[in-house]
């Protein structure tokens, strides 16, 4: 019988156990209770060895390599520990070995069942296992890797060696795909990691790869495929590519912390090979001036046609009659992009193709300007995602985009993209708004001519009412004219102090990328020498590094590499959100009922016809029979007497806010091309004293000097005469207040 139970052990069948591990009935009366158990127990671990010997047989035929993987290394386990124990316990009874044959001619059952029992657990997780892989046809890398890292977390030792050995197969032929794609970037016909535009495909990465290491992979894989397959003149190095090999090969997926260091340096290797070879500095040059132009409104003219453009798109679809012609959607404002290029310098640009207006809410109706009073807005707000523009200038969310192609993604991320967006939102509101009271300076202007051709110098009307058209009319041109002058210079310091100082910064760095990095490290010199010394092909003159103390420092620059490209555009995007003030909750939230203000203002005076004082002729512009102030005058004065002391307080709370950031700390935020303007947890000014920043980012340092500059310039703009600085005195009860001294015109 021992002989029997070690044949049925190792796999072949017995009449003992005819079906499952169920004892045949004619020996259950010829056995011990005892013995029948035991009998019972190694049947069950028999049944459950040669259930997953067959499972493994059909798994091995699968189409999908790593389930083949998978059912080789589980055969092997098999073989190397069950089926050996089978043999030395069967050797051990015919050497009749004292530890399990008993006075050395018999061989206790339960001996033989202790031999045993520690393959209960490990093959009935094994069991478990296999029953879950035939159960579904087709088994994806990452869902496999995750299903067996998930059984290897057991507190039972010999499951979860099993299971680790068994995922470290699996492992192993995803790593060498994954080495595949990210050295050679090729992808294999089964399986793939990735589809043919180099997106990484569902269920082909285990879950414990990280966001970034998904993008890296993604990015890595489709730099080296798109060289390859463009078969430049030069391709990425060999030596650095073995060198990428080995430590791949050291490193194991389910090790997030090493795998992710290992991805990320890899991207960063291949991001400054590419920089060197592929995006060149024309490449570059053109992105930051097409991005300048378009986002930063430099290209002027343009900026005016696009603007008028829209204003004109929406006064056709509000004139136009019921239909789909009233509604605006993107295409109307792709071919606005398109007429208000033409005539200008845009007209003939290619990257104006690069440019597309998105509306997130989708498709919509026009609105007119509204009436409603902005001053129940909160000034000082820390809701930095209610102080938004992108409604500004079409009357709903509006997002202007950029289509960035590879190389040129290789600097520009979606959050540089986002910044740019942000920005155009704000300059463009600035703009609109700056042109809608030029022109309502142009009505006031031409309606008061007009009059002037019949009433002479006068406004006319009786005496008591003549003091209160001249009132009136005094007080609006003073409220236009602080308009005007508040807007002037907000768009003289945003668009000469900082976008041009900034702009030509940037030119300047990208010329000369070592002039101005007096605190920051760089390990570009070191990144060059491998590059330089790893290559197959010998490396250029330009681009050797100038490296000792004997370094020609008469020559050209060394060249730009990759990551401090990227600091050069992170430092440039962040001087122009501090710069612009966006980074300042407090101070957008001043701003932004300022410009509605003015849009109020501008809607009003074009229901009133164009000009400020109601016509003689007009109904209820006079008293009938009285010497007495007519009653649309006396509404007229309200409004405007309102709009007058709601901007002076907007302006009073904006300078005040404007000194007092000065002096406050400055909030030490990440990498600007990484972090957006609108983050919740910004809850500082972004200027500051400089010895508040830690010594050892002398960069940031000196953007805060930057920043701090830029806004004393704007300080003195709007405090030149003194005005702001001067304590202010009004009084309470007078219709006009103030106004002419205040606007200067008595």
């Amino acid at each position: 019988m021992i002989a029997e139970v070690l044949l049925v052990l190792a796999g072949h069948s017995s009449s003992l156990f005819p079906t499952d591990h169920a004892i045949h009935p004619a020996f259950e009366p010829l056995l011990h209770p005892g013995e029948q158990q035991c009998l019972e127990a190694l049947g069950t671990i028999a049944y459950r060895y040669r259930k997953i010997k067959k499972a493994s047989s059909e798994l091995s035929r699968n189409r999908s390599r790593y389930v083949c993987a998978l059912s080789a290394a589980l055969n092997q386990i098999l073989k190397d520990e069950y089926e050996t124990l089978v043999v030395e316990t069967e050797a051990k009874v015919l050497q009749r070995d004292s530890s399990l044959v008993a006075s050395g001619s018999f061989v206790p059952l339960s001996s033989i069942r202790a031999v045993f029992a520690e393959w209960d657990a490990p093959l009935a997780a094994l069991e478990s296992l296999v029953d879950q892989l035939v159960a579904e046809t087709a088994w994806k890398p990452g869902p496999l890797i995750d299903m067996l890292l998930q059984r290897s977390t057991t507190g039972t030792h010999r499951i979860a060696s099993i299971m680790a050995r068994l995922s470290f197969a699996v492992q192993r032929v995803w790593r060498t795909q994954l080495i595949s794609f990210l050295i050679h970037g090729s992808l294999s016909g089964a399986d793939p990691l990735a589809s043919k535009d180099y997106a990484l495909l569902d269920g082909q990465v285990p879950s414990c790869v990280s966001a970034q290491s998904r993008d890296s992979i993604a990015y890595v894989g489709r730099a080296i495929g798109t060289v390859k397959a463009a078969k430049w003149e030069n391709q990425f190095p060999r030596s650095l590519a073995f060198d990428h090999t080995l430590r791949l090969e050291e490193v194991l997926v389910e090790d997030q912390y090493a795998f992710d260091r290992v991805i990320s340096d890899i991207r960063t290797n291949v991001s400054e090979w590419l920089w060197l070879n592929v995006l060149t500095p024309k490449d570059v040059n053109e992105a930051i001036d097409s991005l300048a132009n378009y986002f930063l409104i430099r290209n002027g003219e343009f900026s005016l046609s696009l603007i008028r453009e829209i204003e004109r798109l929406k006064v056709s679809r509000l004139t136009s009659r019921s239909g789909p012609s009233t509604m605006i959607r993107e295409q109307d404002l792709h071919l606005a992009l398109l007429r208000a290029s033409m005539g200008t310098t845009a007209q003939h640009d290619p990257s104006l193709t690069r440019l597309r207006m998105q509306l997130p809410s989708g498709p919509l109706r026009p609105l007119l300007p509204s009436l409603s009073n902005p001053r129940n807005l909160s000034i000082i707000s820390n809701d930095l995602e209610a102080t938004t523009f992108d409604d500004l200038l079409l009357g709903t969310p509006l997002t202007l985009s950029y289509t960035v192609e590879w190389p040129l993604d290789l600097f520009l991320q979606p959050s540089d993209l986002r910044l740019y967006a942000h920005l155009f939102a704000y300059l463009s509101s600035l703009r609109k708004t700056h042109t809608r009271i030029h022109i309502c300076w142009t009505a006031l202007s031409n309606a008061q001519r007009a009059r002037r051709r019949w009433t002479g110098l006068g406004e006319g009307g009786t005496v008591e009412d003549l003091e209160a058209r001249q009132g009136l009319l005094r007080c609006g041109w003073g409220v236009v004219r602080e308009m005007s002058w508040f807007l002037d210079n907000l768009l003289g310091y945003v668009m000469t102090d900082v976008i041009d100082t900034e702009f030509r910064r940037l030119k300047m760095r990208l010329n000369n990328p070592h002039s101005g990095d007096r605190g920051q490290p760089s390990d570009s010199g070191a990144r060059r020498r491998a590059f330089s010394t790893t290559s197959d092909t010998p490396a250029s003159d330009e681009l050797k590094p100038l490296d000792g103390p004997h370094a020609d420092t008469h020559g050209a620059p060394p060249p730009l590499d990759f990551a401090t490209l990227r600091g050069i555009h992170s430092t440039y995007l962040e001087r122009l959100l501090g710069g612009t003030l966006l980074t300042n909750p407090a101070l957008i939230a001043i701003i932004r009922p300022i410009f509605e203000l003015c849009e109020q203002f501008v809607a009003q005076v074009e229901r009133w016809g164009g000009d400020v004082l109601p016509a003689l002729l007009f109904e209820g512009s006079l008293t009938a029979g009285a010497d007495d102030v007519g009653k649309m005058v006396k509404e007229r004065w309200a409004v405007v007497s309102e709009i007058n002391e709601t901007l002076h307080t907007l302006l009073e709370s904006f300078y005040e806010q404007l000194s007092s950031s000065t002096s406050q700390p400055l909030t030490a935020r990440a990498d600007a091309s990484k972090s957006a303007v609108f983050n919740s947890t910004l809850n500082a000014s972004v200027f500051g004293h400089t010895h508040s920043i830690r010594a050892k980012d002398g960069r940031r340092s000196d953007i805060a000097g930057e920043v701090r500059k830029h806004v004393e310039r704007l300080l003195l703009r709007l405090d030149f005469n003194g005005e702001f600085s001067r304590p202010r005195k009004t009084k309470s009860g007078d219709i006009g207040g103030n106004i002419l001294k205040e606007g200067g015109l008595a």
